[in-house]
């Protein structure tokens, strides 16, 4: 199979099961709030769609446009119908909604497990050597990247706080360092320097922790939820950080589908790239992990993106609910309705915006 037919399959598969992913976390929930759906449907809804099955009185369908998938509850805008959506309790309706965005955040969860199990877990316990700065006291000891500190003048170096106290104790004084050098252990003396621009005694060095193979799921889940967390908060922080000037502009742009499938299209290729070079490197970089990467980037995005309170999206129709829960008094469920159509009409037509300015403007972005 070329690049190009992995592409699109790596693509249709990942954006639609990202969807249906979503759309089972409402449809799992509604059954266990015994709210009835009376159709499940993968790829958007079109007419002459095919039943697979039926269970427990819902269809399930398989429709002919083959990106995404979508629920449809028993009564979802009208109150008056029996064993509906909207005839449930608002912790009901509430829960239901949440639970779309929520299996897209657990997937995240998962494939960020699968690639720590796949590269290994950092050792906190160890400091690496990522980059050497030109002509720094570093570069003239004789550092490579990929070195592995043990000890300074004698100290264990553990952590890079540890490091950061040697070379600040030792401004203009040469030191020994140990160094595991691919399994060999060699001595480079270094002698730290203050740094007039960064203000601090330095050698020269990019560091991090080193990766070892992970010891349990649980270890392995546990930095799942991290990264989840870390990406949930770069997401949410992205706007602040434009205005800051922090991020360019081109970094925080919204893309449609195109978009999405030139990023595909990037990391599919270094993916490949990559297979040729894993089984003889230890580097993350050089491992096959980073499509799983975006996807798991864009499933966060689409379970953030569905919570914002923005009328037609999860976030808005819980917005509706919250009156409910506070003062005891619902929104008629004809402005509700009004309102998610009048949203969802705004919606389609940004949709339709970002879409054409993927054509118009491509997308700008490299993937290392």
């Amino acid at each position: 199979m070329n690049e190009t037919s992995l592409t699109w399959l790596v693509f249709i598969l990942a954006f639609g099961g990202m969807v249906i992913i979503h759309e089972f976390g409402h449809f799992i929930v509604a059954r266990l709030c015994k709210i009835e759906v009376e159709e499940f449907g993968i790829g958007l809804p079109t007419p002459g769609a095919i039943t697979l099955f039926k269970w427990q009185g819902t269809r399930f369908t398989l429709n002919w446009l083959p990106l995404g998938g979508f629920v449809r509850p028993k009564g979802e805008n009208d109150p008056n119908v029996s064993g509906g959506l909207a005839a449930a309790n608002p912790w009901a309706r509430l829960a239901v909604l949440f639970a779309g965005p929520l299996m897209n955040l657990l997937t995240a969860v998962v494939i960020y497990s699968i690639i720590f199990t796949r590269v290994g877990v950092p050792d906190t316990n160890r400091v690496l050597v990522t980059s050497v700065v030109a002509e720094s006291p570093a570069a003239q000891a004789g550092f490579q990247d990929d070195d592995i500190f043990i000890s300074g003048n004698g100290t264990p170096i553990r952590s890079v706080d540890d490091l950061r106290a040697i070379v600040d104790a030792n401004d203009g004084k040469p030191v020994v360092f140990l160094v595991d050098r691919r399994g060999e252990q060699i001595e480079l003396t270094a002698t730290p320097l203050m740094n007039t621009k960064n203000k601090r005694v330095m050698i020269g060095v990019g560091l991090d922790a080193p990766f070892k193979p992970a010891t349990s799921w649980i270890e392995t889940i546990n930095l799942g939820a991290r990264y989840t967390y870390i990406n949930i908060h770069t997401l949410i922080s992205l706007p602040a950080q434009m205005m800051r000037g922090t991020v360019a502009p081109e970094q925080g742009r919204l893309i449609g589908l195109k978009g999405i499938y030139d990023v595909f299209s990037q990391t599919v290729s270094r993916d490949v790239d990559a297979t040729t070079t894993a089984q003889t490197s230890t580097d993350p970089i050089d491992q096959p992990i980073r499509t799983l990467d975006l996807i798991a980037k864009l499933s966060i995005s689409l379970g953030i993106f569905n919570l914002f309170p923005f009328p037609a999206l999860d976030g808005g129709r819980i917005l509706f609910i919250l009156p409910e829960l506070i003062f005891r008094r619902r929104v008629s469920p004809q402005v509700e309705t009004l309102v998610h159509g009048l949203g969802m009409a705004v919606l389609l037509a940004f949709m339709v915006y970002v879409n054409v300015m993927d054509f118009v403007d491509p997308i700008a972005v490299t993937i290392p």
